[in-house]
């Protein structure tokens, strides 16, 4: 037995809770499984141009996933195009999506737009974009002032005590009434998929000192370019996820749902379900990483190569450990009933740990200029990308405990 055997064992022996718990799947999630990783590796293999194009991700594989497996509309309701499933599933498809460090407009369109048009939009307007989404010819795009994603989304803090969407009559986002309709004002710095998305969903502030609100507005990409909108795509730490900086100047919007809403709230429980797909992609690029760096291991035959395979090996059992237990924190997190599970913050915390530590250690082992390194490397800019989007792990536990009050602090 080699040296990579060896870590792969113990690491399998370490962990049977934790993989009883994790792989608990359905024949029928064991199906989808499959059938994903086998597309996914056919049309998103490592070492391709994972964000080639000006969209920044393949468009005819997009195609497939939102055609053939249904991943758009994966969690959506039936009545409107959906497959009605619930976080699960969906979460499942995200871990395959990570494992291949597949950019698609998963994301940005299914995890963070879909659930608030529906949790937010008026009847007329669900039934016009959901379908859309559904079947995949519309993506979209939340775009929030700055960098301030996290917050917005109430992972690292309460998005109802700070201005992050702009304060008073200046700063961040500011929306004004006119003739019946709503004007735009403002710039958000990093918005995931927004230099393609056809619909992008923008948190802005209204209301001055008076009625000071955060409300979610409606931009329609039109043929041509909307008027008052430039979306320019910017160089991102992680490739397979693209960003843009999008400036408003006087830009026309759509106003999402009916005043008074509930727009912090829906904010809040869409960033805690977005937690658990995020932390799922962690954890699925995270065990890819690992894979490789066992399989590196096992490939090199010198002797010194075999001492250096011994010495990792309870590194990488270590590590086996922890993406195991962060995979079954995923899946619980996922199964908790209700909008906006708490258990999701927690679990992406847990995930992102275990990306930095695992996708480290790979980049280490790899060592060098050959294609193995180069493609350690991306797993590694992931794992950084995702702290400084949705993290870091230390504020996403510190929000999480002063949700649920564990430390005797009333919830917020």
């Amino acid at each position: 037995m080699d040296a990579a055997d060896t870590a792969a064992d113990s690491a399998a022996r370490a962990t049977a809770p934790e993989v009883a718990l994790a792989v608990a799947l359905t024949g029928e999630q064991q199906k989808f499984r499959h059938t994903l990783r086998d597309l996914l590796a056919e049309r998103a293999r490592p070492g391709g141009s994972r964000a080639a194009g000006p969209e920044g991700y393949d468009t005819g594989l997009w195609a497939r996933l939102a055609d053939t497996l249904g991943l758009a509309g994966l969690a959506l309701p039936a009545e409107y195009g959906g497959a009605g499933r619930g976080s699960a599933e969906l979460a499942l498809a995200c871990e395959e999506t990570g494992r291949a460090l597949a950019p698609s407009p998963l994301l940005a369109t299914a995890v963070l737009a879909a659930p608030l048009i529906a949790a937010l939009g008026t009847p007329a307007q669900r039934a016009e974009l959901l379908p859309r989404i559904a079947d995949g010819s519309l993506t979209c795009a939340l775009a929030v002032p700055g960098g301030s994603l996290a917050l917005a989304l109430g992972l690292t803090g309460d998005n109802t005590a700070e201005h992050w969407s702009g304060g008073g009559r200046a700063g961040g986002i500011q929306a004004r009434a006119v003739d019946g309709g709503w004007r735009l004002y403002g710039e958000a710095a990093q918005v995931l998929d927004g230099h393609t998305a056809d619909l992008l969903l923008v948190a802005a502030h209204t209301g001055g000192f008076a009625r000071s609100r955060t409300l979610l507005f409606l931009v329609r990409e039109r043929e041509g370019g909307t008027p008052g909108v430039v979306r320019t795509r910017r160089t991102a730490l992680d490739p397979t996820r693209p960003q843009a900086g999008v400036e408003l100047r006087d830009a026309e919007a759509e106003l999402l749902g009916e005043e008074p809403a509930d727009v912090l709230g829906a904010l809040a429980a869409t960033g805690r379900t977005a937690a658990v797909m995020l932390a799922a992609e962690a954890v699925g690029a995270a065990g890819a990483a690992l894979d490789r760096a066992i399989a590196h291991l096992g490939s090199r035959g010198q002797p010194q190569a075999q001492a250096q395979a011994l010495a990792a090996k309870g590194t990488l059992a270590d590590l086996y450990v922890r993406v195991e237990a962060a995979r079954s924190l995923t899946y619980c997190a996922a199964r908790e009933p209700g909008p906006g599970p708490e258990g999701g913050p927690l679990a992406l915390a847990q995930a992102l740990e275990a990306l930095r530590a695992t996708t480290g250690e790979s980049a280490r082992l790899h060592g060098g200029d050959s294609t193995e390194d180069q493609e350690a490397r991306l797993f590694f800019q992931r794992a950084a990308s995702d702290e400084l989007l949705f993290g870091p792990a230390r504020r996403l536990r510190a929000r999480a405990a002063e949700r649920t009050g564990l430390f005797g602090e009333v919830a917020a």
